[in-house]
Parts: C-alpha cells; sequence; structure tokens
C-alpha cells in the first residue's frame, strides 16, 4: 500500500491525496474546486488519470471537497469517463447530497462527450445545395406576396383610402435620378466607347468596319442601355434602401409607424417603388445616349465616320422598335429592384452584421435577377 499527495497546497486549493492498494485506488478529493482554481484542478485530474494507468478499479471519494461548481464538477466527470474508456472501473463515494446532484446533472448532459458524427448524414455540399434551392424558394414566394400587399397598397392610395406621401416620392426622385445622372452617364459613355473601339477592330477585318453604327445602335438600345442603368440603380438605389428600411426596423421605427395607424407599405415602400418604376426608364434614355455619345466619339476617332453620317447610318439600322424593346424593360427591372430591396431591409433583424448580410444579398440579388430578366 502507498499514499501520495498529487497536489500540495493551502486547504482552499484542491488536492486529491491517492491511496493504492493492489489493483486499487482510492483518491481523496478536497479544497475547492472551482472556477478560480481551475489550473490546479487540471493539474491534479491529469495526474489521477496518469496515476489510474496501473490500476483496475478507482474511487473517488469527495467527503472533503469543500465547494464545487459547474467547473470543478465538469473537470471531475470527464476524468470519471475518461477513465472508464481506458477500462477502468470508477466509482464515487461519499459526496454531499449537492454535489452529488451537480454531478449528476453535468454527466446527464453528456458534457464530456465529444459531438457526435452522423456516418450517414448527406455530404455537406448538398446540404448547403439544398439550403441555397430552400432560401432561395422562399425567397422567391416572399417576394410575390410582398408584390401583392404592394398592388393592394398602390389600389387604397388610389382609392383615397391610403397615405401616399408626395414629399418623400420628390424626395426619392431625386435620390434615385438626379443624383444617379452623373455616375450613370459616365459609365455609359465609357462603355460604348469601348464597345464601338473594339467592333471597329474586328470589323476590319472583313473590311466592314462602317457596320460598328449598327452594332452600337442595336447593341445599346435593345441591351446594354437598361442593363447598365439598372445595374447601377441595383447597386446604387437598392443597397441604400435596403439599409434604410433595415436601420428603421432596428430602431423599430416600423413598429412605431404601425403603433400610429400608418402602414409602412404605404409610407415607406410605395414612394421608392414609384420613383424606382418612374426613374429607371429615364436613366435607361440618358444611358442610351451617352453610350451612343461614346461610341459616337470613338468612331469618328478610329475610323473618320463623322457625326452626320453616324447618324445616318443609326437612324438606317434602328427603328422606333428597337428603342422601345429596350426601354420596355426598364419599369420591371425597377420592381424587381425595389421589391428585393424591400423585402431584404424589412428582414434585418438585431445587429449591424445582419444589416450588412441583408445589404449584401439585396445587391446580389438584384443584379441576378435583372440580368435573368434581361435574357
Amino acid at each position: 500500500m502507498s499514499i501520495e499527495h498529487m497536489q500540495i497546497a493551502s486547504s482552499s486549493q484542491p488536492r486529491i491525496l491517492a491511496q493504492r492498494d493492489g489493483g486499487k485506488l482510492r483518491a481523496l478529493l478536497s479544497g475547492s474546486w472551482t472556477a478560480d482554481q481551475a489550473p490546479a484542478i487540471e493539474d491534479c485530474a491529469a495526474q489521477l488519470v496518469e496515476k489510474a494507468k496501473t490500476q483496475r478499479e478507482a474511487t473517488l471519494d469527495l467527503s472533503r471537497v469543500e465547494r464545487l461548481d459547474t467547473i470543478g464538477a465538469w473537470v471531475i466527470d470527464r476524468t470519471i469517463h475518461n477513465l472508464r474508456n481506458k477500462g477502468r472501473r470508477v466509482d464515487v463515494a461519499a459526496a454531499r447530497p449537492e454535489h452529488h446532484t451537480l454531478l449528476g446533472e453535468i454527466d446527464a448532459h453528456g458534457f464530456h462527450k465529444a459531438p457526435e458524427r452522423n456516418e450517414h448524414s448527406p455530404p455537406v455540399l448538398l446540404v448547403e445545395i439544398g439550403e441555397g434551392v430552400a432560401g432561395a424558394g422562399n425567397s422567391l414566394i416572399g417576394g410575390l406576396s410582398f408584390l401583392g400587399e404592394a398592388v393592394v397598397a398602390i389600389g387604397r392610395i388610389l382609392s383615397w383610402r391610403g397615405h401616399f406621401r408626395a414629399p418623400a416620392f420628390i424626395h426619392q426622385m431625386e435620390l434615385i435620378v438626379l443624383r444617379g445622372v452623373p455616375i450613370i452617364v459616365l459609365i455609359s459613355f465609357v462603355v460604348g466607347g469601348i464597345i464601338a473601339q473594339q467592333g471597329i477592330f474586328q470589323l476590319r477585318r472583313f473590311d466592314a468596319a462602317d457596320l460598328v453604327v449598327d452594332l452600337l445602335g442595336i447593341l445599346t438600345l435593345r441591351e446594354l442601355g437598361v442593363l447598365l442603368a439598372a445595374i447601377m440603380v441595383a447597386g446604387r438605389s437598392g443597397s441604400s434602401f435596403t439599409a434604410e428600411l433595415g436601420a428603421m426596423k432596428m430602431r423599430e421605427e416600423i413598429d412605431a409607424l404601425r403603433v400610429m395607424g400608418f402602414d409602412p407599405i404605404d409610407v415607406l415602400i410605395i414612394p421608392r417603388l414609384l420613383a424606382l418604376i418612374i426613374g429607371l426608364p429615364m436613366l435607361a434614355f440618358l444611358a442610351d445616349m451617352a453610350s451612343l455619345l461614346g461610341g459616337m466619339l470613338v468612331a469618328w476617332f478610329y475610323q473618320g465616320i463623322f457625326f452626320p453620317a453616324f447618324l445616318d447610318k443609326l437612324q438606317t439600322a434602328i427603328g422606333i422598335h428597337t428603342f422601345l424593346a429596350g426601354l420596355i424593360k426598364a419599369p420591371f427591372m425597377a420592381l424587381i429592384i425595389g421589391i428585393i430591396a424591400s423585402t431584404e431591409g424589412l428582414a434585418v433583424e438585431g445587429s449591424t452584421e445582419n444589416l450588412g448580410r441583408h445589404v449584401t444579398s439585396s445587391v446580389v440579388k438584384s443584379i441576378f435577377m435583372v440580368i435573368v430578366a434581361d435574357g
């Protein structure tokens, strides 16, 4: 028989007095097994596991434990299960009723166990794909539901039963159209020039560089102008809508509107939605003109096509139907941007991180859906 002190310290510190008898180990625990003694508790537990390596059985006597909290109980429970997993028989003896109850709670919740992996669970990639598809379906349903609410709200406003705020509508028109003109015109001008330049370089191989006017006119008026304007509006105004509505949701201003008897759809959404539907066709028209102007300058510089000749060729290449085919898409793209931006903003919950995530989601979804709608 041998007796060993595994921890020698003041009476408040955790200690273990180990007594070996043949193939049995009896460990007398004493002191305070609490969070403020965590390093000493870990040392005692590690030494106990080491000493029990050569023993078949171990008994932990808790009669001298002065204080025991969740941390101490967790270390004891973990040590017991470590020894049992190595084939040792472990018993707990002489624990106070409150200590016995705490150990039982820790053991019942299985905090000593490593997270179990389900070997038959589907691969993570498949789970993420499934969640993405389900999320897309939920977003589509939510968007259609929101569209229905917006239509009902417009009906209320037209029948003079809603709360339409004309100053808010004019303010949104200023933000969307007037302040959006410089960047949209600049981007469209540059892109139009690039398309004309590359078109001239390629068409020269076939001795058909003059056809760049047809290329630029059809591409710009049918696709490029409205698409550039919609993408810029989605990134600029759509993100702004989501951030504004999300911030109002976080500060409970939307709930305050409901308490005061106002419908947030009437007051907040409809002015923004109508401003988008009216403003985006205007911006698309300006984008068309800027893109054609950029292409006209490049055609003059690289191919020597002067402005009157360019306009004559453009008039021959395109008709009013070409112009309208592009412009008619703008209100529908605006509706898509407005619905996505509004639903994402109203879905914000609690934190600035969540707000940022919804703003990003709003821009990505809007641009994706605009491109799909254009196709």
